[in-house]
């Protein structure tokens, strides 16, 4: 499988469904070849994406006509974007429902309930302070564990799956996929790829769980895992060991930022050396790598899944779309970065600048990734060995004869082999 390089179009921030078309074709010309889409159907009184109230129906907020059956319309724009050579990627949220979908009262069974017999709302436990408890009021969480009726609610899954299927998904984000039991997601992979007659790669979303939850869908059959390589400031060896870890059970995706994250460009001020960095650290780091829409032109709104219309589009910070697609080019051109790969750091983790040793699983030649940390500043480095080195931050993305010594801009990331 080429690696792959996904565009997150943000539902709400795209607008209406035509409007999708051109954020592919410029997803494109960067040279991703995947889409993801946000939850798309609609939604319920919270009106938050990830609230579904009905599986089987569009939001009217993304319908351009009342003339227009938004399935239909759906189909088409998938299609429509399918045929541009792009792969499709559904968000698949099945831990739970907004608390008015019609499931609640037809199918009680399948819901978490309290000794009441109420449905419970999902909660999180802030690992750092267990007193500090977040409810997601609008949300009703779905036993797909010990529901009394688990045939009958698995089923209803494997139908949804059909659909989107049908509809045009070449893959799916898995939402909160260690909050869903691995028997389950095996059964949901074995389904999408009968039905789609392929391989349909599922992405796990694994973000904030821990190692053991993580291991426990090691036989779900996960083609993905997402990364926390974003959080990485260089400065320690977790993200190696966490990518280690990792890859004994799937190959993972990094990002700069997503929907759920501040923006890049906010946090850094504009500053799109920084945006560089992460951007060229990231697609190097992992087999995958995913950006949302408008990192390219350094938004600053983080996406909200509520209230965000197309009118919250924003001008330009920067503009990375050739630098961008020059990284997505040279990605796809260097065997060991189009895999997850094994790690080394080569220098102490305590300098301002480091470098660090990227071994192919394959026997392909193996990538140094020399970085400076230091956002201000520029540093001298000496190459471990002697090196052809490729300096996307000079504009030049092919690999050249080095000298022993160089000096690294502010936070510039250097390839070597």
């Amino acid at each position: 499988m080429v690696a792959p390089l996904i565009y997150n179009i943000f539902p709400r921030l795209a607008g209406a469904l035509p409007q999708w078309i051109k954020w592919a074709d410029s997803a494109k010309n960067m040279g991703f070849n995947w889409i993801y889409f946000n939850p798309f159907f609609e939604t319920g009184l919270s009106g938050s994406l990830y609230a579904i109230k009905d599986y089987f129906s569009v939001d009217p907020a993304f319908v351009s006509s009342l003339n227009i059956k938004g399935i239909e319309e759906l189909q088409e724009t998938m299609l429509e974007i399918r045929q541009k050579g792009l792969k499709v990627m559904f968000d698949l949220v099945v831990n739970h429902t907004s608390i008015d979908c019609p499931l609640v009262k037809s199918h009680p069974e399948w819901f978490k309930l309290d000794e009441e017999g109420t449905p419970v709302h999902p909660q999180a436990i802030d690992p750092a302070d267990a007193r500090k408890i977040t409810v997601w009021g609008d949300l009703y969480e779905i036993d797909n564990e010990e529901s009394s009726d688990l045939e009958g609610l698995y089923n209803y899954w494997e139908g949804f799956v059909d659909t989107c299927v049908h509809l045009g998904a070449s893959g799916f984000r898995c939402d909160a996929a260690y909050k869903v039991p691995a028997a389950l997601w095996k059964r949901l992979i074995a389904r999408a790829e009968k039905t789609a007659g392929e391989k349909v790669p599922f992405f796990a979303e694994t973000l904030g769980c821990t190692l053991e939850e993580v291991e426990a869908l090691k036989d779900a059959g996960f083609s993905y895992l997402y990364n926390s390589g974003k959080y990485w400031n260089f400065d320690a060896s977790w993200a190696i060991e966490q990518h280690t870890s990792f890859g004994e059970i799937a190959p993972s995706v990094g990002f700069p930022e997503s929907h759920d994250t501040p923006r890049l460009a906010k946090d850094v001020d504009c500053n799109i050396k920084i945006a560089m960095q992460r951007y060229i650290f990231g697609m190097a780091f992992s087999e995958g790598f995913q950006i949302t829409m408008g990192f390219e032109y350094g938004w600053t709104k983080k996406p909200d899944v509520v209230s965000m219309t197309s009118d919250d589009q924003e001008g330009h910070c920067w503009d990375m779309t050739d630098f961008i697609r020059q990284a997505n080019a040279l990605k796809l051109s260097v065997p060991v970065m189009g895999e997850e790969g094994i790690f080394d750091n080569i220098t102490r983790f305590e300098a301002p600048t480091i470098i660090l040793k990227k071994t192919s699983r394959f026997g392909h030649a193996p990538l140094y990734i020399i970085i400076n940390k230091d956002w201000n500043n520029k540093q001298w480095i000496e190459m471990p060995v002697n090196l052809e080195i490729c300096r996307p931050f000079q504009g030049d993305f092919e690999f050249r004869s080095s000298d022993r010594w160089i000096e690294l801009d502010q936070a510039e990331v250097v390839f070597g082999r």
